[in-house]
């Protein structure tokens, strides 16, 4: 038989384990587990819950690639030396050598530049000026012209020009030959032109008549060279 203890103590023993599972609650299989302290790393932070997913952003385009320039002449338009030049001819050829050398150089430029040089050219050779002469034409032709000025001043003759109109200067030959450029122009021009003696009298040429003229003349530029003027290298008579 229980004496009265033994029931003193069972019902304490009672009493405490209800007061414990009111406490404590009962097990439902939706406890959290135990804290692992060896996890923690990989443990999702409570601030993380609260945190609302934005859609991902859209990748940015990438840089487009510039793919390298292939090392091959560009095609040139056909009409590229019109009016200046039929396309395939050996002109058009040398002015493509020509520009492909010296990028800054301008056919129509240059024309006009070889008829104003034409002008004076003839003018000063008519005044006997050496001095532009010299600027303006290669040692080889300047010689040429100089030699003939001094021939006329020993026979104390005289000599005038004067232009009327220039009606054609026409590219007739280019080329590149190493680093020199050569263009040959044909030029068509009324000229009024007269040699005096000593006396004032004409021997030769008119004074007062318009005379059809066609010269031949070869300029030259060293493309390699900052000088961007070019320089008679030889004169001829056309037809």
């Amino acid at each position: 038989m229980f004496d009265i203890y033994t029931i003193i103590f069972l019902a304490l023993a009672v009493f405490i384990f209800l007061r414990l599972r009111s406490v404590l609650g009962q097990r439902t299989g939706r406890e959290r587990p135990p804290y692992d302290p060896y996890s923690a790393r990989e443990a999702r932070s409570p601030v993380a819950d609260k945190v609302v997913s934005l859609p991902p952003r859209p990748a940015a385009p990438a840089d487009p690639v510039t793919p390298r320039p292939v090392e091959t002449p560009p095609t040139q338009p056909a009409d590229r030396w019109k009016d200046i030049a039929d396309a395939g001819s050996s002109v058009a050829s040398g002015l493509d050598a020509i520009i492909a050398a010296d990028s800054s150089f301008d056919a129509k430029h240059f024309i006009t530049g070889a008829r104003t040089a034409y002008e004076m050219i003839v003018t000063a050779f008519a005044e006997g000026d050496r001095r532009q002469l010299r600027n303006l034409l290669s040692r080889e032709v300047y010689d040429g012209f100089d030699a003939a000025i001094g021939e006329r001043e020993r026979r104390s003759e005289t000599a005038e020009s004067r232009f009327v109109s220039i009606d054609g200067s026409t590219i007739t030959a280019a080329e590149l030959r190493g680093r020199t450029a050569q263009i040959t122009v044909r030029f068509v021009s009324k000229l009024v032109s007269a040699t005096r003696d000593r006396s004032g009298n004409v021997i030769d040429g008119s004074a007062d008549k318009v005379t059809d003229v066609t010269d031949v003349w070869t300029f030259a530029r060293d493309v390699s060279s900052r000088d961007p003027n070019w320089k008679v290298v030889a004169t001829e008579a056309g037809q």
